[in-house]
């Protein structure tokens, strides 16, 4: 079965390398936005874009398990490594999809590691854009309270500091 499924792999891996390179470059984008322009319109946009990706990601994940799965393996560096072993058995020359392997696992950490500081950003962005809000609203950040259901409640009364 593996002389079918190996060229597929082969596609599907470097199909899934171009798009987690994509996501990679959004990823970057978005740090450069949040660390210089903080272009809310330009996140939102790079935000789709990463939907979109991480989408058709999931989908080649899918696909290649699929793949895994006919040799009765799972999608992991464990079922990878012995799909790879059994495609040499069988004569296929595996190089290229070892190194188009460890690239796409080098870039799926970077990802990782992106996406988790990018988020921390955007946290502590919302944290202050909501600060600066009960500010406004005339709300101290000290008066918040916890209900009988240990949800938080803000006072009850507040007076406006400006109107526009």
């Amino acid at each position: 079965m593996i002389d079918k499924t190996f060229p597929i792999a082969e596609k599907l891996l470097t199909a899934t390398l171009r798009h987690a390179d994509i996501l990679l470059q959004l990823l970057q984008t978005e740090r450069q936005m949040l660390e210089q322009t903080l272009d809310a319109t330009g996140i939102a946009r790079t935000a789709a874009n990463k939907k979109t990706i991480v989408v058709q990601l999931e989908q080649l994940g899918k696909q290649l398990e699929q793949v895994l799965a006919t040799e009765k393996l799972s999608l992991g560096r464990d079922g990878f490594d012995h799909y790879l072993a059994r495609a040499r058995q069988s004569g296929f020359n595996t190089e290229t999809c070892q190194n188009t392997w460890a690239r796409l696992t080098q870039l799926t950490g970077q990802c990782r590691n992106l996406n988790e500081q990018n988020g921390a950003s955007i946290e502590l962005l919302t944290r202050h854009t909501q600060r600066s809000i009960q500010i406004l609203r005339g709300r101290s950040q000290l008066t918040t309270t916890y209900g009988p259901d240990g949800c938080t409640r803000n006072e009850l009364f507040s007076h406006t500091l400006i109107s526009v």
